[in-house]
């Protein structure tokens, strides 16, 4: 779900099964996505994954580091991370969103080849012939990352909100 100057396309690591069921991102009910992205103050109310487009109307587009599907990210392959990094870049370059916002620090430092990586802004950019994308890493919003809860996630994702110059759409 993506169109080109967006200011902020969200990339998630690869589809989970229920994503793929459904063709709605970040579908599994324990997901904190939705509920994070409406306390950051990205949407005026919490929208559920069925209503993914609505996003566009906000500036906001979702993506992947990885196409394949699986029930868990640790499925997938360090290559499969590099080589869906390189297809990112490219998409990015082409679609030249504001930031680009990869949902999870782990899937960030395998992609782009950054171990040393934490949760914020990134030195990275990419630049395309429409302009220069700035990129965030922010925390998984998966229910099996406890060390965030959905509080600490929203402060962190309005960070990146704020730094987007994007307003609080909360009512």
């Amino acid at each position: 779900m993506v169109a080109g100057g967006l200011s902020v396309l969200f990339c998630g690591i690869n589809p989970g099964l229920m994503t793929a069921a459904t063709g709605h991102h970040f579908a599994r009910p324990g997901n904190r996505f939705w509920p994070v992205l409406h306390l950051s103050g990205f949407t005026p109310r919490l929208i559920a994954p069925a209503e993914q487009e609505e996003l566009l109307a906000y500036g906001l587009g979702i993506t992947n580091v990885v196409a394949r599907a699986t029930a868990r990210a640790d499925e997938l392959s360090a290559e499969e991370y590099r080589e869906g990094g390189r297809i990112l870049t490219e998409k990015v370059r082409r679609l030249a969103p504001g930031w680009l916002a990869v949902v999870g620090v782990t899937a960030y430092r395998t992609a782009f080849g950054e171990r040393k990586a934490a949760i914020g802004p990134q030195e990275r950019t990419i630049v395309g012939p429409s302009g220069t994308t700035r990129v965030w890493a922010l925390p998984n919003p998966s229910g099996l990352n406890a060390h965030w809860t959905a509080q600490t996630m929203a402060e962190e994702y309005a960070r990146l909100r704020e730094a987007a110059g994007l307003p609080d759409r909360r009512a």
